[in-house]
């Protein structure tokens, strides 16, 4: 799973804001703002990885318990799903 080409991730003031370009200009309602952990989430899905290679990497850099991580990371796919931003193969969307 990876992050469409079509969205950006910019810092503003302290703010993680995702902006969509091109033609999902139109299409994207709304606004998403992401915190810290988001953020990095994002950035680790601008290439190709699976939900294991991205929970390892949070746990790598983060203080923070394996269950925490994980359900952060559904969390975070689920709304990026909704908002039409992630690329996704079929044997990667859940957790294993």
């Amino acid at each position: 799973m990876k992050i469409k080409d079509s969205f950006l991730l910019r810092e503003i003031a302290g703010t993680h804001i995702v902006v969509p370009v091109g033609e999902r200009v139109i299409d994207f309602k709304g606004m998403m703002t992401l915190n810290e952990i988001g953020a990095f989430i994002w950035e680790q899905l601008q290439d190709e990885h699976t939900f294991d290679d991205v929970l390892d990497a949070i746990l790598e850099c983060y203080e923070i318990d394996a269950d925490t991580a994980k359900a952060d990371l559904e969390g975070f796919l689920e709304q990026t799903r909704k908002n039409g931003a992630l690329d996704e193969c079929p044997h990667q969307i859940t957790a294993t």
